[in-house]
């Protein structure tokens, strides 16, 4: 479990950095982006971790299950890393070392 978790914070930090690099569209200032997630699909935050000292990952989801995952920097800056629709916490709650 903590080779997984490993992988998927190097690979959230790897995205996040090609996206601030990139200057996608995808990122803005975290107040911005909380407050779009909330009025667009009715989203608001369901967990957050600690990538590294710079950056977090959070996880915002609806009722409706639309999720999405944000990297938000010491700055203040998000990027969207990913999103989607049928978010279930409880088969999280079920898998292995959860």
């Amino acid at each position: 479990m903590a080779r997984l978790m490993a992988t998927i914070s190097l690979a959230a930090a790897s995205a996040f950095f090609a996206a601030q690099a990139s200057a996608a569209p995808q990122c803005a200032a975290r107040t911005d982006m909380v407050k779009a997630l909330g009025e667009k699909f009715h989203e608001s935050q369901a967990a957050h971790g600690l990538v590294n000292p710079s950056v977090i990952l959070e996880i915002f989801v609806s009722d409706q299950g639309t999720w999405t995952i944000l990297a938000t920097d010491i700055h203040g800056q998000s990027c969207v890393i990913t999103a989607g629709e049928g978010w279930d916490g409880a088969v999280m709650a079920g898998m292995p070392g959860a």
